[in-house]
């Protein structure tokens, strides 16, 4: 296992496929005073990364040298599910996660991913960070863990299969697709009639390569990031749910911090989760014609055969019943009238 201290990589040119990173020296007068572990699941050139790297530099020198960071990106310290354990236990300090797998913990964090709830940019970050956002975050407080007010994004997720394109709900019948961790996943595609497996991000590729699964879905600059398109033949652009991640730190460590140190760490990296919204807007934008350069087959789908089926299987009334009237009041103040 190898660690990306923050002095590693230093972006080139963020929001790019192609981002690179330079060695430097890596000597240390001293030690810090608070020394901390940033975990993701993402590879080293998505944003997310050359964002925290960048904001990690900017961290150490605000504080002259009192906090060091070291990243580990790409799942180097386990799976989504096995991060989030050992962030709870304070085994890693930081860590950047889905809301949805983060649901397995905090219920109500998963309420961002519900299917077609955010038609654009604006209604997601309209939510998120104003009273929908509010309202989860006091929710995962109470879990033991501090979020911070701004989360990374990571994009409105489409699927990708091994065996034929996705063009209605009724081309997923019985199609075995791959899921994160976290019930609002797994619910939506029972609802389609798919066979979902629930599977770490860090296992996807093998997943497909052995033929697992048929299909999985993520957002585009996942999916060019982590070459999924090697083992994937084609691309149906749902757009089904928009996913971000949160940015998680030990409620204990974060503590025992001082103010300042927190009022440090709070504002780099919600700039840097602000700036990194940026870089995947421009990096997706060109992604969709990588993608089909390297051979991917890509169709749009029809979106309103997917927003009937999971209306006639109950799913947004199931889900507003496990979320609460609070909560899917707030959400709808964004995204309009679900169900």
């Amino acid at each position: 296992m190898t660690t990306i201290d923050r002095r590693k990589f230093l972006a080139a040119a963020a929001g790019t496929a192609g981002l690179s990173a330079l060695p430097v020296r890596r000597a240390r007068a001293q030690a810090a005073e608070f020394q901390l572990k940033w975990a993701t699941n993402s590879p080293i050139t998505f944003p997310t990364n050359v964002r925290a790297l960048e904001a990690i530099e900017q961290i150490r020198a605000d504080t002259k040298g009192r906090v060091d960071i070291k990243l580990f990106p790409n799942n180097q310290l386990g799976g989504d599910t096995d991060m989030l354990s050992q962030t709870r236990s304070g085994a890693i300090d930081i860590f950047c996660l889905s809301g949805l797998i983060l649901q397995s913990l905090v219920p109500l964090a998963g309420i961002n991913g519900l299917a077609f709830a955010f038609k654009d940019y604006e209604h997601v970050w309209a939510a998120m960070d104003g009273e929908l956002g509010a309202e989860v975050r006091g929710a995962i407080e109470k879990a033991g863990l501090h979020p911070l007010e701004k989360m990374f994004d990571n994009g409105y997720r489409n699927i990708t299969s091994s065996t034929k394109p996705i063009n209605t709900a009724a081309d997923l019948k019985g199609f075995k697709i791959r899921v994160p961790v976290s019930p609002l996943w797994t619910s939506m595609f029972k609802a389609f009639g798919a066979s979902p497996a629930s599977i770490n991000f860090s296992e996807v590729y093998s997943a497909l390569q052995t033929k697992v699964v048929e299909g999985q879905e993520n957002p585009l600059a996942l999916i060019q990031i982590a070459k999924l398109y090697e083992v994937q033949k084609y691309l149906s652009l749902t757009g089904h749910m928009w996913d971000g991640f949160w940015t998680l730190i030990n409620g204990k460590r974060w503590a025992g911090m001082p103010k300042d140190i927190q009022e440090i760490l709070t504002k780099r990296i919600n700039d840097a989760a602000v700036k990194q919204r940026d870089d995947l807007r421009r990096l997706s934008n060109s992604v969709e014609i990588d993608l089909k350069n390297k051979g991917m087959i890509i169709n749009n789908p029809d979106g309103a055969s997917f927003r009937n089926a999971l209306n006639k299987a109950g799913f947004y009334a199931d889900w507003k019943g496990k979320f609460g009237a609070g909560p899917w009041a707030k959400l709808e103040k964004y995204s309009g009238k679900l169900g």
